[in-house]
Order: C-alpha cells, then structure tokens, then sequence
C-alpha cells in the first residue's frame, strides 16, 4: 500500500485545504483551482482511482507501474507525464529514486518510487512565494523539475572533494590498488549521473515548445532556468570525469617516475659494486708471474685505487641525480 505524502488544493496562490485522494476530481473542476498530489510508492490501485478521477491516459499508468531505464517527457492529450530521477548516495553507493509526474489542467501528481529527498521542500518553497504559486499547475512542474536538478548538485560536490582527497593522495604518495578502484568506482559514477542527467535538457526544451492549456507562455523561461542548470550539471560532470582519468594518468607517471630512479640507484651501486669486484677478480686469477704480488705496498696501493675509483663513481653518480 503506498502512502499519501500530501495532498491540497490551491487557488490564488494559497492553499485551499487537505484532501484525501477521492476528493481531487471534484476540487480540480473548480475554476481558478488545482490539486496537488504527492504519493510515495502507490499501487495499481491507487493509480488506477487517480486515473479514473482525473481521466489519466491508460499508456502512462501503465508506464508509472514500470521501471525506466532513463527520463524522459510524453505527451498524452493534454497532459503530461514525465519520469525523473533523484540520486542518492549513501556510504559511497550511488543510488536513483524514480518519481512520475502526472500533469494537467487541475492537477499535478507526483509518485515517488523508494526514499529520497522529500518533496515537501518543494510544497514549501511554493507556498512561500503565492505570486508565482497563482501561475499554477506550470509553476509547480517547474518548480518540481528544478528541485530535482537540485539535488544533483550536492552529489557531484561530494565526489569533488573525494577526487580532491585522492589527486593529493596520489601527488604525495603511491598510489596503490585502492586509490584505482575507488578512482574507477568514481568515475563509473559520474558515467551513471549523466546518463539521467542529460535526458532533462530534452525535457527542458520540450516543454518550452508544447502549449498546453494549463503551462502559460510566461513559464517558459523557467523552463528554460532548468536546461541552463542542467547543461551546467553537465559540465561540472563533464570535468569531474577528466579530473578523474587525469588523476591516474598523474598516479601512474609518478609511479613510473618513483621506478625508474629506483632502477638508476640499483644501476648506480651496481656499478660501484663492479668496480671493486672486477678489480679483485683480477688479481684472483693467480698467475705466477704478477709483478704486483711481491711488492711490499702492493695490497695497500689495490685498496686505495679501489677506494678512490669507488668514491670517484659514486661522486660522478650524486652529480647526476642517480643517487
């Protein structure tokens, strides 16, 4: 059984009175009056007395019944209905909220499809401002529309800042096998706020072009405020994307880097070490006739080349940067 968020009726730019869902038909068909309806997870029931109450084409209670895979704006008559989607993350897991928009002369209907962030914010808002409440049912699309954008905005500033985190991770550090799942779990992300994001700039302009009785001419700048903001989503997503690849591309030529002055030092010591090896190798051949071998000061002058071959490597290698 789904729940009956709130349900009113408005005229003038104020609020009328509560209602229940039998008496929306009847306020609706009152001039100068609109009813609007919010339901949290309905049923086939309930959408099937909504239907029957505010004449709602058949095809968009079937589609309110199904999952989408992305939104998007249909035209029954004259009305609307439109699929949108909330996102909602939680302990690093990105999440979307389905809401159904119902829309015509009388009434706005919303169905929400699991928790997300509650629309009595929007109600609020609304009653808030009874000059551009008096607008109606197009004013409440609108202002529906741009709550969900909204809430958009604080999950891509929360991804930021973990991009952030790891970019100075990476720039401080090595990056391990962590920071490259969770740079990739990042960027998967990003790929799915697109996907529903982008679909509400079709909206946008569509509903700046239809004439519907209930959406006046006045509106569609409004509308037009929510292409804007969701064009910018979209940039913003856009930028995150490639601050996320540009991070581990940086991580990996910094790894690349912190390799191949390892790889120096090993080559720096191991030619140190070569010197005095090859040296001692030679003088461990044992050939009898090694005029070296009876000279008093012989092993004493053998250290001291050693040594200052060895000194004279390592000092020409510091001055190269390979120690």
């Amino acid at each position: 059984m789904g729940r009956v968020v709130a349900a009113a009726v408005y005229s003038a730019g104020k609020k009328v009175t509560n209602i229940t869902l039998d008496e929306g038909a009847a306020w609706a068909a009152k001039p100068g009056h609109f009813v609007w309806i919010g339901l949290e997870q309905p049923n086939a029931e309930e959408l099937t007395n909504l239907q029957r109450q505010f004449n709602l084409h058949e095809l968009a209670i079937e589609d309110a019944l199904e999952t989408h895979s992305r939104p998007k704006l249909e035209t029954f008559g004259d009305a609307l209905f439109i699929v949108t989607y909330s996102p909602v993350r939680e302990n690093g897991k990105l999440e979307f909220i389905e809401t159904h928009i119902f829309a015509g002369k009388g009434y706005i209907i919303t169905a929400r499809n699991g928790h997300s962030k509650s629309y009595g914010l929007v109600r609020q808002r609304c009653e808030a401002r009874p000059l551009l409440l008096e607008h109606g049912e197009d004013f409440v699309l609108y202002a529906l529309l741009d709550f969900v954008t909204e809430c958009y905005q604080p999950v891509t500033e929360a991804i930021h800042g973990e991009l952030d985190a790891l970019e100075h991770g990476v720039l401080s550090g090595a990056m391990n096998e962590v920071d490259i799942q969770r740079i990739h779990s990042l960027r998967r992300d990003l790929l799915r706020l697109r996907r529903y994001v982008a679909p509400m700039v079709e909206i946008g302009e569509e509903l700046q072009k239809l004439s519907f009785p209930f959406i006046d001419k006045n509106m569609r700048p409004y509308f037009r405020d929510v292409e804007i903001h969701v064009t910018r989503q979209m940039e913003d997503l856009a930028n995150l994307r490639d601050i996320a690849s540009q991070t581990i591309e940086i991580g990996l030529l910094l790894e690349s880097s912190r390799q191949s002055i390892v790889q120096r030092k090993f080559a720096a010591w191991a030619a140190i070490l070569a010197f005095p090896t090859a040296v001692a190798g030679i003088y461990g051949m044992n050939f009898q006739n090694m005029p070296e071998l009876g000279w008093q000061y012989g092993y004493f002058a053998v250290l001291g080349f050693i040594s200052t071959g060895c000194v004279g490597l390592y000092a020409s290698f510091k001055r190269s940067g390979w120690l």
